[in-house]
């Protein structure tokens, strides 16, 4: 593993900002889509609304929530959907 010289990416990404702002360069952007809705993810992964909700560290009437449209799911919750979603086998190893 290389050593990394940090102070050398923070000028970096200084005269990148300095660059952008000068109309000389445009930024790299990625456009992230939502997750499915919670019930597919929930029954990909064969769990019961009782062991989603603790995975996710939510309630059970959340996930009940979410799964008839009552409420969304935001912040880092759309987050840990995702990473439900894409790397379920993660997901059920985080916790």
């Amino acid at each position: 593993m290389t050593k990394r010289d940090i102070g050398m990416e923070i000028l970096e990404g200084i005269r990148e900002v300095k660059t952008y702002k000068a109309g000389k360069k445009a930024l790299r952007t990625h456009i992230l889509k939502g997750p499915a809705p919670v019930r597919v993810i929930r029954t990909k992964l064969k769990l019961s609304q009782s062991a989603f909700a603790g995975l996710m560290g939510v309630s059970v009437r959340t996930i009940q929530d979410w799964e008839q449209g009552r409420r969304k799911p935001s912040g880092p919750a759309i987050a840990l959907l995702r990473i439900a979603e894409q790397k379920p086998d993660v997901f059920i190893h985080l916790f």
